[in-house]
């Protein structure tokens, strides 16, 4: 099977978004799309799903609040109550207003921490990972779209001329 893609290169963040919407209703894959800043309505364009990472921020807040609460309730309560202002810790209930900014503090930090995480494990950005960038101009003013090409690189070619494109190039993918 042959991994060859098309790269369409572009110079206006507008024609690239017209090409977007006439790639998607022309039912071609886009693979990936460089942009040397980020265009206002190019996941929606794409057909990019919302992402998720807010229900995992919550989810990790939820791990940080309930860590804190076992924590200051073993440390405080259980293994070494004190008696700190004529206040003795006889039960968790009775200390917490106390203990409110630990928990918001282990909440933010767990939900702060993890969130970054999952973002590169989702991202898969590992250390010491390889740049992907395809064209060193996309980094300073030009737009490239990469489309998966299937038998049609012919007509792939002469669409993506047709939609604005300054360049064209069919490149094997590795």
């Amino acid at each position: 099977m042959s991994n060859k893609v098309i790269y369409a290169i572009y110079n206006d963040d507008d024609i690239l978004m017209d090409a977007v919407k006439k790639t998607r209703a022309a039912h071609h894959h886009i693979e990936e799309v460089f942009t040397p800043f980020p265009v206002h309505g190019l996941d929606k364009a794409m057909g990019i799903a919302p992402t998720r990472l807010a229900i995992c921020a919550f989810l990790y807040g939820c791990v940080g609040i309930s860590v804190a609460t076992a924590m200051m309730n073993y440390i405080m309560i259980q293994d070494w109550p004190q008696d700190i202002g004529g206040k003795p810790s006889f039960s968790y209930i009775e200390n917490m207003p106390a203990f409110v900014p630990i928990m918001f503090e282990l909440t933010v930090f767990f939900a702060a921490h993890l969130m970054v995480i999952t973002f590169y494990m989702r991202s898969k950005l590992w250390p010491f990972k390889q740049a992907e960038n395809p064209d060193v101009r996309t980094t300073d003013d030009h737009f490239l779209m990469e489309v998966a090409v299937n038998d049609n690189e012919e007509e792939l070619i002469s669409f993506f001329q047709g939609t604005g494109a300054v360049e064209v190039k069919v490149i094997e993918k590795h």
